[in-house]
């Protein structure tokens, strides 16, 4: 499923695509990735709901301007105001990573209302940072401007690592396309100076005012964010179901795509 539709917020171009009928769907991303990592599980879903996916401002095909915030924040008042373009009514929401604080946000700080909320793998409440993003950190001007085959070679490795089985080529080469460009380079590392966790410490402050069904998934192997965070995060919520996947790290999308695809149709059509 492509994002080939352009909704204008803020001097922003956000990249979207919509498919299929039925009760209304929509995928939040998380970084460094893009609609990309939900695609296939929106297509295979297009048959019974209305499916939508977009990249972030910041991320994928969405404009990269540097004057622009990518802020859990901003993120998370580009989501209202998207979902206000699509007149969505209480929508099923599936979020990854990022995504994950950003559709938090949006409905305990912006309003947004959700019929139900699938966290997979996010990025929500501390602790979080490894070496590699607190050294992004200090030094992001600088690091934009690496020679962009030393770029793409770190991002790689990077990426890499959040799959426990092991990314195949396409599949990596997919990933890390919208940040080898002229604009992706200094956004890759822009996102990253700009993530504050004065957000996610909101979230864990406010998670347990949410009175929808949540399903909170993780991957037994996730080396970004560790299981112990996924169950700490369900504890918060009151009555949210956990579920962890064997064999799955981060990117569990392409780690366990089956047993992914499993929850994600148990969850939705209940």
């Amino acid at each position: 499923m492509d994002v080939d539709e352009r909704f204008c917020w803020e001097g922003r171009s956000i990249a979207w695509g919509r498919a299929g009928s039925g009760p209304p769907v929509v995928f939040c991303h998380g970084t460094p990735f893009s609609s990309r990592v939900w695609s296939r599980y929106a297509d295979a879903l297009s048959a019974d709901f209305t499916v939508y996916l977009w990249d972030m401002p910041g991320y994928g095909e969405s404009s990269k301007h540097p004057d622009h915030a990518v802020d859990f924040g901003a993120q998370a008042k580009a989501f209202v105001a998207l979902l206000e373009h699509w007149q969505l009514d209480r929508p099923r929401v599936v979020a990854h990573d990022f995504g994950g604080a950003v559709s938090l946000l949006a409905t305990l700080a912006e309003g947004a209302a959700y019929e139900s909320l699938m966290l997979v793998d996010v990025v929500a409440i501390p602790p979080s940072g490894s070496a590699f993003f607190q050294f992004v950190k200090r030094h992001p001007t600088t690091l934009g401007e690496l020679p962009p085959y030393i770029h793409e070679a770190i991002l790689r490795a990077y990426v890499s690592a959040a799959s426990h089985r092991g990314l195949r080529d396409e599949e990596l080469a997919a990933l890390v396309s919208p940040w080898c460009t002229e604009a992706g380079q200094p956004a890759f590392y822009r996102q990253i100076a700009q993530y504050d966790d004065e957000f996610r410490v909101r979230n864990e402050r406010t998670v347990g005012s949410l009175e929808i069904p949540v399903k909170v998934v993780w991957g037994s192997d996730d080396a970004w964010i560790p299981p112990a965070t996924g169950r700490r995060l369900a504890g918060l919520i009151p009555g949210a179901s956990y579920v962890e996947v064997p064999d799955a790290g981060h990117l569990i999308q392409y780690d366990a795509p089956v047993a992914l695809a499993t929850e994600l149709r148990k969850w939705l059509y209940f």
